[in-house]
């Protein structure tokens, strides 16, 4: 029996030498690469479990320059959506031995940046991109930096993205609302800088109305943020500023759809008798809230496979695809409407 002091001072020569196999054997064994027999592959394995071998991270990236190690940036670490993206670029990229950086942008766009260059430098072999908006000065050291990439959720020209269809969703969920026999439909938003969940959403609810030549009022289209409150308050200003009263709300996020409810049971309003809701992400809570709420689903998980699929593509060498890869959404409807 080896001591386990050898732990961190074994080498390749050296198991090659107590195995009694030469060094290109050991590596075989160790990367599960190339034909070793039986025999030679048993008593490799005897000595690595006696010893506690455990293969250095650094030389093998050394060798293989490569760290197995992804960067991915996400807008808000501790949201559903981002946890869904990571458990599905996780489904792909740990069956391939490769470990995740997260970081953490806070939905601020100048942190993307810092993030991208702080992940070039810890030598990532490819980053992921979660972003809240593009810009110029994103994206330009993104090709800077020239090292595999992919955008989520957000169309980089020229750059490989899984974008979700954010307008034909929308359309779709006014659409609904239209075919329940709605016809004076509210929207809350967020700023259009956001341009998939801000604009695109809101152009795809504007689209629907004038199809049906159906007006929209200054009062009922709301912009807020990415929270609930955000949504008590928006749902508040459209009933002060309406001069006809909406009998239906569309929201481009479940939180804020869930923070609207919530304000219009405080007036003693329901829902969806006195108005229907809706709201766009398949957030669990979305299932849970009384009544439960009509929702789109992203398929984020599938996205996040797909980005772990193309960059692991783009780190062996495949050419980039510029044009996006977009991930079917479908249409959840409970409750709400």
């Amino acid at each position: 029996m080896y001591a386990r002091r050898d732990l961190y001072m074994l080498t390749i020569k050296e198991i090659a030498e107590r195995a009694n196999v030469s060094r290109t054997t050991v590596s075989r064994v160790l990367n599960n690469s190339g034909y070793v027999s039986g025999e030679a592959r048993e008593r490799v394995m005897k000595v690595i479990e006696e010893t506690g071998y455990v293969p250095s991270e650094n030389a093998k990236s050394l060798r293989t320059k490569k760290t197995r190690v992804i960067g991915a940036i996400l807008p808000k670490i501790s949201t559903e959506t981002s946890s869904r993206l990571v458990k599905g670029m996780d489904d792909i990229l740990a069956k391939e031995g490769y470990q995740i950086l997260l970081a953490n942008s806070n939905l601020k766009p100048e942190k993307e940046i810092e993030y991208v260059r702080l992940l070039k430098s810890r030598h990532v072999d490819g980053i992921i991109l979660s972003a809240t908006n593009i810009n110029s000065g994103l994206t330009g050291e993104i090709k800077r930096l020239n090292m595999p990439f992919v955008a989520v959720g957000q169309h980089i020209p020229e750059l490989a993205s899984v974008i979700f269809d954010d307008y034909q969703a929308a359309r779709d969920m006014a659409s609904l609302f239209i075919k329940k026999g709605h016809k004076r439909i509210a929207f809350i938003g967020v700023d259009e800088k956001d341009r998939a969940v801000g604009h695109c959403r809101k152009l795809g609810y504007v689209d629907a109305m004038e199809e049906h030549q159906l007006p929209i009022e200054e009062g009922w289209v709301q912009k807020g943020e990415f929270n609930m409150e955000s949504g008590y308050h928006c749902m508040k200003a459209i009933l002060e500023e309406s001069k006809t009263m909406p009998t239906g709300l569309l929201a481009v996020t479940d939180r804020l759809a869930i923070g609207a409810m919530q304000y219009l049971k405080g007036q003693g309003l329901s829902v969806p008798k006195d108005m229907a809701v809706a709201g766009m992400g398949a957030s669990e809570l979305s299932r849970f809230i009384t009544p439960s709420l009509t929702t789109i689903d992203f398929s984020v998980e599938d996205a996040g496979r797909e980005a772990a699929r193309l960059l692991l593509g783009y780190i062996n060498g495949e050419s980039y695809h510029e044009k996006p890869q977009v991930v079917h959404h479908r249409l959840l409807e409970r409750e709400s409407i």
